[in-house]
């Protein structure tokens, strides 16, 4: 047999906000092609340590039937001969979550659940780096889930992490219609495949994401006076445009852009360093 995905990870939800995400690093190559798996209003999973990749789909199929985490574990678990090298977390649609880690898996190998999320990991130092998953989302309840997820990775890497070292990293968010353009459920899909680092450049390309397709609350705005109108005509002239959806097109900050009569602050800043 291959060798198993020695990593750790995080099923988490933010029922208010209506999202689901799932957050892993490993010493493997580009983790994120196979632990990390999520639908809206449906639930997280995440599989691992001779990682069954049936289990994403397959769980996230139980879950859409209405069955718990915990019943999804076990309806997953006890179907797999080879569930003893296995390990897996689940968060429901409801909150409930749910971790298996099989009696075979690479020590230390374990996991831990609370309100709204499940942590596992094998291959591990210690058990202290599930407990900063686990503790670290207990802790920073009101941030958005993927920074929390973020938040939740670099505290276990700190604590520890895989024994092996590290090679990737991933994290997945959905929400119901909150991806690009609102036609996405996909929040957040960001994967560093090989780095020496994957967790610093996890979190540098967020940064881009969220620069590029965040919202900035609509009441923090500029509107555009006079004043700025003519500035704004003079830079989108000098950067060869004719309106500010046509410049913001090229940048990819389209998702920044409504109207004329305001803008978004990111994006002035990044018109006026483009200029």
């Amino acid at each position: 047999m291959a060798d198993g995905i020695a990593t750790y990870s995080i099923c988490a939800c933010d029922l208010e906000a209506g999202r689901w995400g799932v957050a892993t690093q490993s010493k493997f190559l580009a983790v994120g092609s196979v632990v990390p798996w999520a639908g809206a209003q449906v639930g997280a999973v995440a599989t691992q340590s001779y990682a069954n990749p049936r289990y994403g789909p397959d769980g996230l199929e139980l879950l859409r039937e209405g069955l718990s985490a915990e019943a999804v574990v076990e309806r997953l678990t006890s179907a797999d001969d080879d569930r003893a090298l296995r390990q897996l977390g689940v968060v429901d649609s409801k909150g409930r979550a749910a971790t298996f880690t099989g009696d075979d898996c690479h020590a230390w190998a374990g996991g831990r659940t609370g309100d709204g999320y499940a942590a596992q990991g094998n291959i591990l130092v210690s058990g202290a780096t599930v407990d900063a998953l686990a503790e670290t989302f207990e802790s920073t309840t009101g941030k958005p889930l993927a920074e929390r997820l973020l938040d939740c990775l670099d505290a276990a890497e700190a604590a520890g992490g895989d024994s092996r070292g590290r090679q990737s990293a991933a994290l997945l968010v959905v929400e119901r219609d909150g991806g690009y353009a609102g036609l996405s459920d996909t929040l957040v899909d960001l994967r560093v495949d090989d780095h020496a680092d994957p967790l610093v450049e996890l979190r540098r390309i967020y940064g881009l994401h969220d620069a590029l397709f965040g919202r900035t609350p609509r009441e923090e705005w500029i509107t555009v006076d006079d004043s700025l109108r003519a500035e704004l005509d003079d830079l989108l002239a000098r950067a060869g445009h004719a309106s500010l959806a046509s410049w913001a097109g090229v940048e990819n900050l389209e998702e920044r852009v409504d109207g004329e009569d305001a803008i978004d602050p990111v994006v002035l800043e990044r018109l006026r360093e483009a200029t």
